[in-house]
């Protein structure tokens, strides 16, 4: 009886003294379970969608444009490289859509980015499903031709016949008829402009700045992003950097210069 009344008294007292064995939540939870409890931080938070998307700071938001643009069908019809504005907004715009990436979905939604798909009946035919998904995440459709053949030169008949296909596909599939044509390589002639015109396009949109790597490219003017510059992000090789990983090294150039992401849309 003794022992045990010593035991007690010394249990007692630890447990006064604060030596008592932990029983901590983490540790009942186990190591696996702690690790992931702590990946989070010591409130449960999770990371805000920029840090998760590899910036360092959140996009600004786009400022509202001066002028809504208007619906009108010039002849011949206008060919933009970058919109004449002061606005602080470059315009991302993505073609064929060979890359079929969910999380590139995941990054416009998460990231609202207001960005524009041009794209190929042949090569973004099959993932309809796809393409449905980034316009429900906030991404606009456009026009980059049936099969992406180079249009300079060939009769109008031909240049027809891809630019006003894809604008049919597009409606069947989509519910919409592309405002905006590119066309492929961006080579065209004044056949090209009289077809997309007479297929309901209201303008050729070209780009600026390209992002085929890592880094823009600048095919004229100064080598860096300016206000109202049109950037073309193309399908990349398989062993280039994924449309994830270009966007990423894009939207931090934009950020570098003081810019951020506004819809074409809003100002053409």
């Amino acid at each position: 009886m003794r022992r045990r009344g010593l035991a007690a008294g010394v249990l007692a007292l630890a447990l006064l003294t604060g030596c008592a064995p932990s029983v901590a939540p983490l540790e009942r939870l186990g190591e696996k379970a702690a690790q992931r409890v702590r990946a989070h931080g010591p409130t449960g938070t999770v990371a805000p969608p920029y840090r998760r998307w590899g910036l360092p700071e959140p996009l600004a938001h786009p400022p509202r444009p001066a002028h809504a643009p208007t619906a009108r069908r010039a002849r011949p019809l206008p060919v933009v490289r970058r919109v004449p504005t002061r606005d602080k907004v470059v315009f991302l715009t993505y073609d064929d859509g060979a890359e079929e990436d969910p999380r590139f979905v995941d990054m416009v939604r998460e990231l609202r980015l207001p960005v524009s798909m041009f794209l190929t009946g042949r090569v973004a035919g099959p993932g309809h499903g796809h393409f449905a998904r980034l316009r429900s995440a906030g991404a606009r459709i456009q026009n980059h031709t049936l099969g992406h053949s180079a249009l300079r030169g060939l009769p109008y008949a031909g240049q027809r016949a891809e630019i006003c296909g894809q604008q049919d596909k597009l409606r069947s599939r989509f519910g919409v008829r592309p405002r905006f044509f590119r066309p492929p390589y961006g080579t065209y002639d004044t056949t090209t402009l009289r077809a997309a015109a007479d297929c309901g396009v209201s303008a050729v949109v070209l780009w600026r700045a390209s992002m085929e790597a890592r880094q823009p490219t600048f095919a004229r003017g100064e080598p860096r992003l300016r206000p109202g510059d049109i950037v073309s992000v193309p399908s990349g090789e398989p062993a280039s950097p994924t449309l994830v990983e270009r966007t990423r090294g894009l939207l931090r150039a934009v950020e570098r210069r003081g810019l951020t992401v506004g819809r074409l849309e809003d100002y053409l």
